[in-house]
């Protein structure tokens, strides 16, 4: 699936509380079997713009926690995310970007989510979001409460992220069927990136990534720095450090935490270990991993 990208995204500062989460103990479900996915694909291929405002993780009151206890449309909606997406300030235009991606993400091409909002002069605005991916286009009839596919969604808003207010086209691959890749577009989009799993809607929200070795150098010239950080002047030693994106925990070479399937089959990471800091066992197969063209 061809996908365009812009702006980093920060994770949310202050604790959630939901009815599913993850640490170290992993419960994932069945993946769907490489060779469905590979079928599946041929329906859709499209590219779009998304693009995702700095912080909006952060700084606003519709976060991904809020919208997790409910359904994916404007009636579900708590008051306070209703009053967050028409807020008419800074703070609304953050939450109603933050929305557009969510929704690009969970559903498909002829699901939306629409709206309206009116800003500080009068002037009424109507919103139309349309999905896209449709990693979990049953969000519309219930809360997103399982931590399956909390993760799936957590995992597509970090590898669409950009430090730099560009957009880069890229293509995501993974084991869920949105995900799978047609040979037109493994040979179109050839560098492997790197990959990125966590969950933002857990009690303790987390995102990851790593990096592909082979992808570092073609991903900093597409101004793509969220899989291995963002390299900065570092004013104390005249020198450079790594920088993450926001709140995207870097974990080093995705080759020595990750198993990788064969290009043949899209070659992206399936498994990677959750916390390569605290564990070298526990591993989560939710991993989305990120391709640019050459």
């Amino acid at each position: 699936m061809f996908l365009c990208c812009t702006r980093t995204v920060a994770l949310l500062a202050i604790p959630l509380v939901t009815t599913a989460c993850i640490g170290a103990e992993i419960d994932e479900q069945p993946d769907e079997p490489i060779e469905e996915a590979e079928e599946a694909i041929v329906i859709g291929n499209s590219l779009i713009a998304n693009r995702l405002a700095l912080n909006a993780l952060t700084q606003t009151a519709l976060t991904p926690l809020t919208l997790s206890q409910t359904a994916l449309t404007l009636g579900s909606l708590s008051p306070s995310s209703r009053a967050a997406i028409q807020n008419p300030g800074t703070d609304g235009t953050l939450s109603r970007e933050l929305l557009r991606y969510v929704v690009s993400c969970a559903l498909r091409p002829d699901q939306s989510f629409s709206f309206s909002w009116t800003d500080s002069s009068g002037v009424t605005h109507a919103e139309t979001y349309a999905g896209n991916l449709g990693i979990a286009d049953w969000w519309v009839y219930g809360p997103l409460t399982d931590s399956y596919f909390q993760r799936w969604i957590s995992a597509c808003l970090a590898s669409r992220t950009n430090w730099y207010g560009v957009s880069v086209n890229i293509s995501l691959r993974g084991t869920q069927n949105p995900l799978a890749s047609p040979a037109g577009e493994r040979s179109a989009y050839t560098v492997r990136e790197g990959a990125f799993w966590g969950n933002v809607f857990s009690s303790t929200p987390y995102l990851r990534s790593c990096h592909a070795p082979e992808g570092i150098n073609r991903a900093r010239t597409l101004k793509r720095d969220c899989a291995a950080g963002h390299l900065a002047s570092d004013p104390a030693t005249g020198g450079t450090v790594t920088q993450a994106c926001g709140p995207i925990a870097l974990t080093g070479s995705c080759d020595t935490i990750c198993n990788r399937e064969p290009d043949a089959l899209g070659g992206f990471y399936s498994r990677c270990l959750d916390n390569p800091a605290t564990s070298s066992t526990a591993y989560t197969e939710v991993v989305i991993t990120s391709f640019l063209p050459p």
